[in-house]
């Protein structure tokens, strides 16, 4: 996957994560936001699916995630993709 804009998460509440973004680079809505983390720290590899919900302000975005977010913490890396999420389909 390229690299595409970096932040961090700075909040999880249950399925909702909110993620601040350096100044200028806010993911688009509907964009897809991926967490990663090998877990050295928290003993839990994380690969986790969120789409930008709301912008919030303060270079923050509210993210919706599309699976358990357990073992997720503030601080993991959250790269936007750049495209919304896509499934693929048929053949």
């Amino acid at each position: 996957m390229a690299e595409g804009k970096i932040g961090r998460v700075v909040q999880v509440i249950g399925p909702v994560l909110d993620v601040e973004f350096p100044k200028g680079e806010l993911p688009e809505i509907y964009n897809a936001v991926v967490v990663e983390d090998e877990g050295k720290e928290t003993g839990v590899p994380i690969h986790v699916i969120a789409e930008v919900a709301q912008h919030l302000g303060e270079n923050r975005v509210r993210c919706i995630s599309m699976k358990p977010t357990d073992g997720m913490v503030r601080g993991m890396k959250a790269i936007d993709t750049g495209s919304p999420i896509t499934m693929p389909v048929g053949e």
